[in-house]
């Protein structure tokens, strides 16, 4: 069965886990079907992806069932591997997303869990119901999460919080998540709001977007200021030679012609 949708409009990827019987919970077919789903759109128009889960949730995280009949195999042979790029199978499931070219919108309710939690990390932003609860759930079977999560979580959030997180195994309500910095905002409806803003950024130059989208990857990877700098002016003066872009800014300026005169 049919694990992952892609519908593309309007160039909105909307991608959606479409196992919502098992809380879109990921078994191997949901692995390879998220791997797929994220090459497609890759390789398509969109500007922009929303990510979501049909359901009461979004992803509560690994099959369990799946996951011990992929546990008999050898550990080290599955999990070491670095099939996908600097990743393996698992941990691409998070990353590829990171990898596009394009910002990702997840919209969660319901159970984020373990698995579940990492994909959404994978996202640019997260738009959460008030009903989503979040957990790093893996210490609760005595593992660590290992799906790209201590790539992306310690990003977001304090040392501290990702320690008891981690520690804990314990679920949060969506206004904690909020505070702590793992959810962008808190919708009453996440999925509307996600395809909202999803239209915004798809209304702006690709060009630039794309652009920011590496320009904030690079200043986060611990690049030195100058490099950082050095970056910016590089990636705006490829922007400026685009004769596209310059048709954009010169009917900005027309737009806002009282304000220059």
């Amino acid at each position: 069965m049919a694990r992952v949708s892609v519908e593309i409009k309007d160039h909105i990827a909307h991608v959606t886990l479409t196992r919502g019987d098992k809380m879109n919970a990921l078994d191997d077919a949901m692995v390879k079907a998220i791997l797929a789903a994220g090459a497609e759109v890759a390789a398509s128009d969109a500007r922009v992806v929303v990510l979501a889960g049909e359901g009461k949730s979004f992803c509560a995280g690994l099959d369990l069932a799946s996951f011990m009949q992929m546990g008999k195999t050898d550990p080290e042979a599955w999990l070491m591997q670095r099939s996908h790029h600097d990743a393996n199978e698992m941990q691409e499931v998070a990353m590829i997303w990171r990898r596009l070219e394009i910002p990702v919108i997840a919209a969660l309710q319901g159970a984020t869990y373990g698995g579940g939690l990492q994909l959404a990390l994978g996202a640019d932003i997260r738009i959460a119901a008030p009903d989503t609860k979040l957990a790093v759930m893996e210490m609760k079977w005595g593992l660590i999460p290992d799906m790209g999560g201590m790539a992306l979580l310690p990003k977001l959030v304090r040392t501290d919080v990702l320690r008891q997180l981690t520690y804990t195994a314990s679920p949060i309500g969506a206004e904690q998540a909020l505070a702590w910095g793992m959810v962008t905002s808190v919708s009453e409806d996440s999925l509307a709001d996600a395809r909202a803003l999803a239209a915004e950024i798809a209304n702006k130059g690709p060009n630039a977007i794309r652009a920011a989208k590496r320009m904030i990857d690079f200043a986060e990877s611990g690049a030195a200021q100058s490099e950082v700098l050095l970056r910016e002016s590089s990636e705006q003066v490829a922007l400026i030679g685009k004769p596209e872009q310059m048709e954009v800014i010169a009917a900005q300026m027309q737009k806002r012609a009282p304000v220059f005169r």
